[in-house]
């Protein structure tokens, strides 16, 4: 990219930046410059949605969206270096162990052939049969070295397939919440949506905000904030059907797909949770000190065949900016939704 075109970019991203309200920090400018530049098209494509239904960017949303599209591909690459390195050494251990199998092998067949030729010359049966052993007791020894380097090198295989499998794990799952992140969410609603077109089944998706949540945070801290989201993805992950896929959408929202259950099941999930978290009381574990109820805003709608996720999320997103409009605390299901609420 040249010096004018960054430039041009660097300009439109200040003034998306203005005019939204974002804190001019170099993290939260690194989330923009992409917006503008277009990639990935996820987080532009999230950011319109946001953008769409009024939704505030301070630092914690553009964190979560910079750790989500720009940051996330690289927390685990040493780990992925490292795995790399150990593959290629145990595969040039193993190279070396089956070129020395042959060779040994090749030893063999001539120290057997040597044996077979003494016997057609007529030597002394005894010294024959101790020739014999003696090839059969060396190609057993080398064999049991070989087997013994090939088990060790089939060790360091299973480790690294473990460490493989848990690199991938840690690359699906939100930190904070332990509840899996966008990837593993984008990769669940792309199997749900191939089932549900397949089998006709329907398939519905729930989206909760904590209400009043920056506030919070700002009058208690990002710690006891951080305990919050913990606490409402452990409600959000108990509530949901063993087959559903709870996940962290980004700052203080979270979703969960319903693979099989429609609008009004979806619905009936949705209350449970926000009875549940109103039902919470919180206390601060250093002092004990009461903490304010919490409660959440929830917005449900179900998938319509052939669309994309990001059509039902915007769907979705705009029943629950609805819940917030009339008073937080509450479940808004897509159908609720009026044609100015779709216009907005």
């Amino acid at each position: 990219m040249d010096f004018d075109s960054a430039k041009e970019i660097a300009d439109r991203a200040m003034d998306h930046m203005i005019r939204e309200n974002v804190p001019l920090t170099p993290n939260n400018f690194t989330v923009w410059f992409n917006y503008c530049l277009g990639t990935p098209p996820d987080l532009k494509r999230t950011i319109d949605i946001l953008v769409g239904n009024k939704r505030k960017f301070d630092s914690f949303v553009c964190d979560d969206l910079r750790s989500m599209y720009i940051a996330t591909p690289g927390v685990n690459a040493p780990a992925a270096q490292n795995i790399s390195e150990q593959l290629a050494l145990v595969m040039s251990q193993a190279q070396q162990y089956l070129a020395t199998a042959i060779t040994d092998n090749r030893d063999h067949i001539r120290e057997i052939d040597g044996v077979a030729t003494q016997a057609d010359q007529g030597i002394n049966p005894r010294s024959l049969i101790e020739s014999l052993m003696g090839a059969l007791s060396s190609a057993a020894s080398r064999a049991s070295v070989l087997e013994s380097n090939f088990t060790e090198a089939s060790q360091e295989l299973d480790t690294i397939r473990t460490s493989l499998r848990d690199a991938e794990e840690r690359a699906k799952t939100d930190t904070l919440t332990a509840l899996p992140n966008r990837r593993a969410l984008e990769e669940f609603f792309r199997m749900a949506q191939m089932r549900a077109m397949e089998v006709e089944d329907p398939l519905s998706l729930l989206m909760l905000d904590i209400d009043h949540f920056k506030k919070f945070n700002d009058t208690y801290g990002h710690s006891v904030g951080d305990q919050v989201i913990r606490l409402i993805a452990s409600v959000l992950r108990e509530r949901v059907r063993e087959n559903d896929l709870p996940a962290r959408y980004g700052g203080e929202e979270l979703i969960a797909v319903l693979p099989g259950a429609d609008l009004a099941t979806c619905h009936e999930v949705a209350e449970r949770i926000r009875a549940t978290v109103a039902g919470c009381h919180l206390t601060r574990r250093s002092t004990g000190e009461s903490l304010p109820d919490i409660s959440v805003s929830i917005g449900v709608a179900q998938f319509r065949p052939g669309e994309s996720m990001a059509t039902l999320i915007e769907r979705c997103d705009r029943a629950l900016y609805k819940a917030k409009a009339e008073g937080r605390n509450r479940v808004v299901s897509e159908d609720d939704l009026t044609d100015a609420d779709c216009a907005a």
